[in-house]
């Protein structure tokens, strides 16, 4: 019983310890992180892929902030989203809260002696729910999109269009954690 609580509690631990998909390249077997490919000269497709932690709105502001960079990075001025999407993939986890015993001291089990031993109703059949299962709902967010740069004066009203400049200035803190200057605790 004293494993189970012990591997129980590291699980639990390492699950509370997930954090959000921080802001760098996408890497490793999932690709959590932005992403993007050339199409043309000033235009990008750019993706944001982030974890089960990531918010929908910090995997959005993730994206503009990368479309503001590489904005700045082609000499250009501001941007336009041609066309943008966000998805959401919601999966199920079902776990047992008794995984280690169920059948331990059942039937065929080498230290079964009886059929109504205690070790057989203590640990093999458990509570019942909700007590020895539970499912959490799992969702991961990912955006994509299609922009173009352009130099010169961003055009007014245009809600699609984007000062790269100031998005750096404006989402960069959000973006990258970091405090605006003068501001303290």
């Amino acid at each position: 019983m004293i494993k189970v609580l012990t591997i129980g509690g590291v699980a639990l631990l390492m699950a509370a310890c997930v954090t959000a998909t921080p802001y760098a390249p996408a890497s490793g077997d999932r690709g959590y992180g932005f992403s993007e490919q050339q199409i043309e000269q000033g235009r990008y497709r750019i993706t944001f892929r982030g974890n089960s932690s990531t918010a929908r709105e910090t995997v959005e502001n993730s994206l503009l902030y990368r479309a503001a960079e590489l904005t700045v990075q082609g000499g250009y001025d501001y941007f336009v989203v041609v066309e943008n999407e966000t998805e959401a993939r919601t999966s199920y986890s079902s776990t047992s809260a008794y995984p280690a015993f169920y059948g331990r001291y059942g039937y065929g089990h080498p230290f079964h002696r009886s059929s109504y031993a205690f070790p057989y109703y203590a640990y093999g059949f458990g509570w019942g729910y909700p007590y020895d299962s539970y499912s959490r709902e799992i969702t991961r967010y990912s955006a994509v999109a299609f922009v173009a740069m352009y130099r010169g004066e961003k055009p007014e009203g245009d809600t699609r269009a984007f000062s790269a400049r100031e998005v750096i200035a404006n989402l960069g803190p959000v973006v990258l954690g970091e405090q605006p200057a003068g501001a303290g605790y």
